[in-house]
C-alpha cells in the first residue's frame, strides 16, 4: 500500500487528485492539506510513503513547505503545477530543494484523457525514490569558486557533456556554480524532464539564474567553437550530439525509452573528441548514460560519476560505476574543481 498525502487549496483539485487516486487499491490518501505549513505537520503525524505538492499555497508557499519537510521527515514529493511562469521557476526551487519529480495539471484539453493514469504511474515511481535530508533554505547565491591550480594536460579539455535524470536540477546547479566564470570548454547537458513543454523550457531560464552562466537551449548547427564558456540543454524531446564540428539535434528514436538520451550526446563526444572531452553522468535513475560514459573512457576522456552519498536517486551513477565507466566517482562540487584543473594554464582569469 502507497500512502498519499495531497497538499493542494483547490477543492476541485483535490477532488480531482483523489479520484484518480481511488482508481487503484494500493494506493491510499491518508490526509489533505490546504496550505504549506498544515502540510508540513501532517507529513510529521501521518508519515506518508508519497506527497503531492502544489506550489501555489496560502500562508506557506509549496516551496518553503517543501524545504521544511525535507530538512525535517526527508519525504518523496511529487510537485503537481501549472505552467504559469512564476510556479514553474517555484517547481523548479523545490525540486532543488529535495523534491523529485515533477507533474502538469490537467490543461481543460485532450491531453487529460489520461492524466489519472499518469498521476498513478509518477506516484508509483516516486514512492520507490530514497530521498535524502536537504538543509531547510533556498539554494545560497552564487559564489565565487576558490581558486583552483590549473594543470595543462596533454589534451587540453575542448567539450564537457553532462547527462542527469531525477534530482539533476540541483547536482547542475552545484556543479556549474563551482566551475570559474572563465571556464572555456562548452557545457552540453542532457536533463531528463518529465513534464511537459512549458516546463522544459522554463529550465535554461532558471538554470541560468541559478548559476550566474550563460545557459541556453542547443540549435542545430551551431559551430562547437561558438558554444565556448556556454552551458547548452538538449531541447525537450530532441537529442543532441556533435557531428563536424557542429551540434545536430535530432528525431531518432528514444534510448533506454529516452528523448533527449544521454548516451546518445555521450557516443557522439566519444567519437568526436577522445581525450580533449570529459563525461559526466549524475543522478537519475535507470541507466541511460552508463554505455556512453564507457564509451568515452574507453576513447581515452575523462569520465566522472556522481557518488551515492550526494544522489536523489543512485541509478544512472550507479550503472556507470559497475561498467567500469567512471575515472571518478565524486560529488558534483569536487567534478567541477576536477574539470577546473583539466583546463591549460592561464585559460581562466
Amino acid at each position: 500500500m502507497i500512502r498519499v498525502l495531497l497538499v493542494e487549496d483547490s477543492a476541485t483539485m483535490r477532488n480531482h487528485l483523489r479520484e484518480s487516486l481511488a482508481a487503484e487499491p494500493d494506493l491510499q490518501v491518508v490526509g489533505e492539506a490546504t496550505d504549506g505549513g498544515q502540510a508540513v505537520e501532517m507529513v510529521g503525524r501521518l508519515r506518508p510513503d508519497v506527497v503531492t505538492m502544489d506550489m501555489m499555497l496560502p500562508t506557506m508557499s509549496g516551496l518553503v513547505a517543501t524545504e521544511h519537510i525535507m530538512a525535517e521527515h526527508p519525504t518523496p514529493i511529487l510537485v503537481v503545477s501549472s505552467a504559469d511562469r512564476q510556479e514553474l521557476f517555484s517547481t523548479y526551487n523545490a525540486l532543488a530543494a529535495g523534491a523529485v519529480d515533477v507533474m502538469e495539471k490537467p490543461r481543460g484539453d485532450a491531453t487529460d484523457a489520461d492524466w489519472g493514469r499518469r498521476l498513478r504511474q509518477a506516484v508509483r515511481l516516486v514512492s520507490r525514490i530514497r530521498v535524502i535530508t536537504h538543509p531547510r533554505a533556498r539554494l545560497s547565491a552564487r559564489r565565487a569558486a576558490p581558486p583552483v591550480p590549473s594543470a595543462a594536460p596533454g589534451n587540453p579539455l575542448r567539450v564537457v557533456a553532462v547527462g542527469s535524470s531525477t534530482g539533476g536540477p540541483r547536482a547542475l546547479t552545484e556543479l556549474l556554480r563551482t566551475l570559474p566564470l572563465g571556464f572555456r570548454p562548452p557545457v552540453l547537458c542532457v536533463q531528463h524532464i518529465g513534464a511537459s513543454e512549458p516546463f522544459a523550457e522554463a529550465f535554461s531560464d532558471w538554470l541560468a539564474g541559478q548559476t550566474g552562466r550563460d545557459v541556453s537551449y542547443a540549435r542545430d548547427w551551431t559551430p562547437i567553437e561558438a558554444a565556448a564558456g556556454r552551458v547548452l540543454l538538449a531541447p525537450p524531446d530532441r537529442h543532441l550530439q556533435v557531428r563536424d564540428g557542429a551540434l545536430r539535434l535530432s528525431d531518432a528514436p528514444p534510448r533506454h525509452s529516452c528523448r533527449p538520451s544521454v548516451d546518445v550526446l555521450f557516443d557522439s563526444i566519444a567519437t568526436g573528441y577522445g581525450p580533449a572531452a570529459a563525461g559526466c553522468l549524475l543522478t537519475g535513475m535507470g541507466r541511460d548514460g552508463a554505455d556512453g560514459l564507457l564509451r568515452m573512457r574507453s576513447h581515452g576522456a575523462v569520465t566522472f560519476a556522481q557518488d551515492e552519498a550526494s544522489c536523489v536517486v543512485y541509478g544512472m551513477p550507479r550503472e556507470a560505476a559497475l561498467l567500469g565507466a567512471a575515472s571518478y566517482v565524486l560529488p558534483p562540487a569536487r567534478i567541477a574543481a576536477r574539470l577546473t584543473e583539466m583546463q591549460p594554464a592561464g585559460s581562466t582569469p
